[in-house]
Formats: C-alpha cells, structure tokens, sequence
C-alpha cells in the first residue's frame, strides 16, 4: 500500500495515471460528439465539415502547405495562408506527433476506430517533406484506428505500402486528366497521371482498397474516360464538379451528372456523387455518403 491514501503505487497504476488522469489510474471516459464518430474537444483528429465531411468521417492534418502548387486549390483561403506560401512546401506543424498521440488515446478509450484521412488541407505524400508520414499512420494503427490516404503524389507512396492493411485502411488518388499537358497545366508539381495510375494499380495488387476522387471536374468526357480505364482497379469513385474555375459556369452540370451515373450502373462500380451534383440525380437515387473503405 501507498502513502497517499491507502492507494496502490504500482508501476502499473502510475503509468495508468498518467494517461487517465490524476484518480487512481481510473479511466476518464472521452466525450463522444452527436456525430457517433468524434470526440470532443480534439482538433488534430478532427470531423471535417462540408465539402471535405463528403469524404470522410475524421481526417488530421501532419503539414501545413503542401508543394503540389496546383491552380485551383481552394486550401489557401480556407488557412488563410498566403499562396505562394502554402505552394512553398509541406512544414512539419510544431509538436504534431506529441498532440496527435494524446488526442488517439482519446479515441482509443472512447471505442471508436473509424478510419482517419491523411488529408485535407495538405498532401500526406508531397514532394518536398514526409517525414510526418509513416510516424503519424503508425500512432493511429497503435491507437486502434484505421486509415486512409487522398494524394496526388504518385510513387511517393509506395514507400509506405506495408503499413496499409487490406482489412481496414484505404488509398485513394485525385484525378481530374489522363493528360499530361493538362496536369502539369492544372496541377505543376504533382505527380503526372501515368504515375498516378500505376501507383493505384499496385496497392490494388496489395489488396488495398482503391478509390478516385474526381474532383474537380475540369473535363467532363475526361472525368467519364478516367472510369472506363480505371474501373479494373479502382473500387469507388467519389464524384464532384468544379466550383470557381472558368468551367464551373459553361459546363451542363446535369447532363454529366446523367451519364455518369449511367456510366457507373453499367460497370458496376460503387460511387458517391457529391452534394453540389446531387440536385441532378434522379428521384430517390440510391447515394450512400459513406461506404465501406476496406476489403
């Protein structure tokens, strides 16, 4: 017995207090949010609202700025960071690991092991800084958590392939061309679409699910293109438009909205189409939000 009240001062019961608080080692049951899938108070494992809540349930974020410099990218404004420093370079945020692991106990406690993306406001696999990566993916897979990825970075995810688990975690890829020129045009230091490709195709040779944000739209008949070639190994399509780029006022929202849905029946492929389309879709279409992200 211990000389603080009679308490046990095991090595166990130290360390218990430590991560559950100051009573004994007694466990401190996290606040769930209304949403089911988020606790409160945590803001580096976070629910994204709007647009980026379309595509899943949690995300974090290990970098602030990203490298890709591509054209349209709509994270400046939000970050209220100047652009030419958001394009400069993906930095490392102060102390990200030590915040992240506190806030995964939490989840930890709470029972919940959705999968987080990696990531929204940054790319997980940018050209110029990684070096957040693989610690971070390992903090939420030793915290219970499953994980997804959204990049454009090509082959510079392969380097991970052996942390994702075909039973749990996701890779996904941004595509909006097939054609270089376009890419680099679009998007000037991500990787180039063969690239892209490949990558998908190996993590589906992994057994990894696979799926494609088509977002933004920049071409419809390219966005239409881009399933037909992919279908074979890519396991879901997430489906938007482009919102204030010169396309978003000349292009038939509706009729791209009809056929590609057409389009997905007929190969059978499993997508979600984004709220600013959904006005388009037929009456009581079949549009689940979150579908299931592991094989």
């Amino acid at each position: 017995m211990g000389k603080i009240g009679g308490q046990s001062r095991s090595p166990e019961k130290v360390a218990a207090a430590r991560e559950n608080g100051k009573l004994g080692g007694r466990p401190v049951t996290p606040v769930i949010n209304s949403d089911g899938f988020s606790v409160a108070g945590c803001t580096y494992i976070y629910a994204p609202t709007g647009q980026a809540g379309e595509y899943a349930k949690l995300a974090t974020n290990p970098y602030r700025g990203c490298g890709h410099r591509c054209v349209y990218c709509y994270v400046p404004n939000i970050l209220s960071m100047d652009r030419a420093e958001f394009d400069g370079g993906a930095i490392p945020r102060p102390d990200f690991l030590n915040h992240l692991t506190q806030e995964a106990k939490k989840y930890r406690a709470a029972g919940i092991t959705e999968q987080v993306m990696l990531s929204f406001t940054t790319d997980p696999f940018n050209p110029l800084n990684v070096s957040l990566t693989r610690p971070t993916i390992e903090i939420l897979i030793q915290h219970g958590l499953a994980f997804c990825t959204l990049t454009k970075g090509g082959s510079r995810a392969l380097p991970f392939i052996d942390l994702f688990r075909p039973t749990r975690d996701a890779f996904a890829v941004t595509l909006t061309s097939l054609d270089d020129s376009v890419s680099l045009r679009w998007e000037r230091a991500a990787a180039l679409p063969g690239d892209r490709l490949e990558t998908l195709r190996q993590f589906h040779r992994a057994g990894v699910f696979t799926w494609v944000s088509l977002e933004p739209t920049l071409d419809t008949a390219t966005s239409l293109r881009i399933i037909r070639e992919t279908h074979s190994y890519v396991d879901l399509y997430k489906i938007g438009r482009a919102n204030y780029l010169p396309m978003t006022s000349t292009t038939d929202w509706r009729r791209y909205t009809l056929q590609i849905v057409e389009l997905c029946h007929k190969l059978e492929v499993k997508h979600y189409i984004k709220r600013d389309l959904q006005p388009y879709l037929p009456a009581d279409y079949q549009n689940a939000r979150y579908i299931v992200q592991h094989n």
